[in-house]
């Protein structure tokens, strides 16, 4: 009997907020493997804002959804079958494009192997994964933050937020976190050693800043843009580095939102802007790795994961996620 896969399609492109019409779930036969592949079994399944970009017909760094197509997205798993030299029976294994499905097929190129001593595997696809190196060299090797400076994170509860404030906190920095809600404020004063949280939905954003960054804000991490960012972007100090991951508030808008012009402000403060996508690091991920996982051995490093059981519920679990709903880093539990 041919063994089935479930998998997640995009059913339609969203028009602005995805809604669960946009997905479907299907099944379909898994194919034979071919030489030099492997056949892997989906254990745990990553959700992320970038995933939002993906379904947009708009240019952007990678290419574009079609309807029908399998959702993209990284995902830790078990090899089950394997014609690769490269790849063992019940290997562990983590890919950037395994995608919102049970079993996935891939080439040793798209893999790479997960040690299950080093912590929990699906901290692959988080602390250890892509979020991690994406806290870890947008903040040094972009933000170049120097003991003393004051850095603030937006989303700063989120899977990259919540690393790059202490991170920053490691290397001496006074460290400000923007989140929504005091829950997760209070999470990154308590648990995560902010020095301050602001809680965006409930606090004016620009006077808290001012009480918190009296000197002036040396670093931004932007993980949200719009409002948030405008109102961060008017408060630097004197030649501040922003460094921008993300701008979530933007993605599912259908027409450009009204904001402040910032030009002045990069002006005057002899400030620079530098957006990055973490691939440009992916020879270096090695160093990230081993830095992080030492971090997190020592305690200096703390993470929260929101994770959501079964595969069929990925799409309203992203849906959450697009509008500020999740709580860390958020995970799909496929199987065990």
């Amino acid at each position: 009997m041919t063994q089935m896969n479930k998998q997640i399609i995009m059913k339609t492109r969203p028009v602005g907020m995805p809604i669960l019409d946009n997905f479907e779930i299907k099944e379909s036969p898994i194919p034979e493997i071919r030489h030099g592949e492997v056949l892997i079994k989906i254990l745990w399944l990553s959700l992320d804002p970038y995933m939002r970009g993906r379904m947009s017909s708009a240019k952007s760094y990678a290419a574009s959804l079609n309807e029908g197509d399998v959702i993209v997205g990284g995902a830790v798993g078990r090899v089950i079958e394997t014609k690769s030299p490269d790849y063992d029976k019940d290997d562990i294994v983590e890919g950037f494009t395994l995608g919102w499905q049970e079993y996935a097929i891939a080439n040793p190129s798209s893999i790479r192997k997960v040690d299950p001593s080093l912590a929990p595997i699906q901290t692959a696809v988080g602390v250890l994964g892509m979020p991690g190196m994406t806290a870890f060299f947008g903040l040094l090797h972009v933000g170049k933050p120097i003991p003393g400076d004051t850095v603030v994170v937006s989303a700063a509860s989120g899977a990259v937020g919540q690393l790059v404030g202490q991170i920053a906190k490691i290397g001496g920095c006074k460290v400000v976190g923007i989140a929504g809600g005091k829950e997760k404020c209070t999470f990154l004063t308590d648990t995560l050693n902010f020095d301050a949280a602001i809680d965006y939905k409930n606090e004016n954003i620009d006077e808290k800043l001012r009480e918190y960054c009296p000197e002036g804000i040396n670093v931004y991490f932007d993980n949200v843009g719009g409002k948030i960012t405008d109102a961060v972007i008017n408060q630097l100090a004197n030649y501040a580095r922003v460094a921008v991951c993300g701008v979530i508030s933007q993605y599912n808008l259908t027409e450009p939102e009204p904001g402040l012009r910032t030009h002045r402000s990069m002006l005057t403060n002899q400030a620079t802007t530098e957006g990055f996508l973490v691939f440009q690091f992916a020879q270096k991920y090695h160093i990230g790795m081993k830095r992080m996982a030492r971090w997190i051995q020592e305690g200096k490093i703390k993470y929260k994961e929101d994770v959501v059981m079964g595969l069929e519920n990925a799409p309203s679990a992203f849906i959450g996620l697009m509008n500020g709903k999740n709580f860390g880093k958020l995970l799909i539990k496929v199987a065990e």
